[in-house]
């Protein structure tokens, strides 16, 4: 039986993609899997999981990774659809799989609606899905998808660091660094395809300035 696991890293940061992640393998790569030492990507440090990305993708049976820009995120994020794109990239792994069981770290609270939505994209309708909260707690097929997911970002994240010579830390706004650059760039023209802009902390800034435009309007 070949188990597709299926994860995300960056759907929460103000700047840079989403990352989606496949990782196909059957039960013998399984053991392997945990005897390396996969688990969810967040309780690994970033040494360890650059070191098991090789090692990862060496011994399972194939994998896919799916990179979201910022624009493409705002598009459904500004109609208020993230969960669905992510189900949609979910599906697109999965069809070009077409796996007999997928194990997927749910992205909302209403499972058998995600469920529902899936099998009505899938071309392999028989497939066997499991669907859970912090599957890659638990499943380290799902965690090994966590681990290609969070390199993947945090190698892009870098790159663009190194092309642009700025320091703008993780993207999360819970990091200063990333506070810092958002507030002094956040309209700069050289940045703007770094940013999602249907993110309030974006959004906050921008009707700042409009606001600010207005007042010097009703002074005259």
């Amino acid at each position: 039986m070949l188990t597709l696991g299926i994860d995300e890293a960056g759907r929460g940061p103000v700047i840079g993609p989403l990352v989606i992640a496949g990782v196909l393998a059957d039960s013998n790569e399984f053991k392997e899997l945990k005897r390396i030492g996969v688990k969810d990507s967040k309780l690994l440090t970033p040494q360890k999981r650059e070191d098991l990305f090789d090692k990862i993708i060496s011994m399972v049976k194939d994998y896919k990774i799916l990179i979201i820009n910022p624009k493409e995120v705002d598009n459904f994020v500004f109609e208020n659809r993230l969960n669905e794109l992510e189900l949609l990239k979910f599906c697109e792994i999965i069809n070009h799989f077409s796996p007999d069981k997928v194990i997927i770290d749910a992205p909302g609270n209403n499972i058998k609606k995600i469920e529902v939505f899936i099998r009505k994209n899938l071309i392999k309708k028989s497939v066997e899905l499991v669907l859970e909260h912090k599957a890659d707690l638990k499943y380290e097929i799902v965690g090994a998808a966590s681990i290609l997911a969070k390199v993947t970002r945090d190698r892009i994240i870098e790159e663009l660091k190194q092309k642009y010579k700025v320091n703008f830390g993780s993207g999360y706004m819970s990091d200063p660094l990333t506070q810092e650059f958002l507030s002094k760039n956040w309209n700069n023209r050289e940045f703007q395809h770094l940013f999602r802009k249907s993110w309030a902390s974006w959004q906050n800034l921008n009707t700042k300035k409009t606001q600010r435009k207005l007042s010097d309007f009703n002074k005259h």
